[in-house]
């Protein structure tokens, strides 16, 4: 491939003014990527995660109304709010991609990745994972606490043996 030189430049200038587009594109990429992050809310507004730009997460703050929801909801809620904010920093972040360096087929590949848009029809169903009792149900009664087993005293030992009575005291 020709370089696309401008009248009267040289090969050197043309790389220069390649290498302060490319250095401008990574600056702008950095930037894009700096925010790129998420911070997304459940809808109960009982959890709600930050994520970085690369998808780990940074904070997990959970409220009151976490603590109310029950292990199998609280956990369906905080699965479903982290893949939310996965979602909306890995689309923001093709975006980025896309609106400095152009398409292409990176940005196409990144787009192959990305996962489907949410959809009211897909929603998690947060009851179907809680465990129902019977509301006249007493709970079970408390296990009585562990008590370690009695120790037992230490085995007798045997006299250490003298060798010059050996045969007087032990004829075997």
């Amino acid at each position: 491939m020709e370089p696309n030189l401008r009248s009267g430049e040289d090969l050197q200038h043309y790389l220069e003014r390649q290498a302060g587009q490319l250095r401008q594109r990574a600056s702008a990429l950095q930037e894009a990527f700096a925010v790129a992050g998420a911070t997304v809310t459940s809808r109960d507004g009982a959890v709600t995660v930050t994520l970085a730009p690369n998808g780990a997460l940074r904070n997990l703050r959970l409220t009151r109304r976490a603590c109310e929801l029950g292990e199998a909801r609280l956990t369906t809620t905080i699965m479903e709010t982290v893949r939310q904010a996965q979602s909306q920093t890995a689309r923001v972040v093709t975006s980025s991609v896309e609106s400095i360096l152009g398409g292409g087929e990176a940005v196409e590949m990144m787009k192959s990745f990305l996962p489907p848009e949410p959809a009211a029809a897909d929603e998690v169903n947060q009851n179907k994972f809680v465990e129902y009792s019977e509301p006249n149900e007493a709970p079970p009664p408390p296990r009585p606490p562990v008590t370690p087993p009695a120790s037992r005293p230490a085995p007798r030992r045997r006299p250490a043996r003298d060798d010059r009575d050996d045969d007087e005291v032990d004829p075997w």
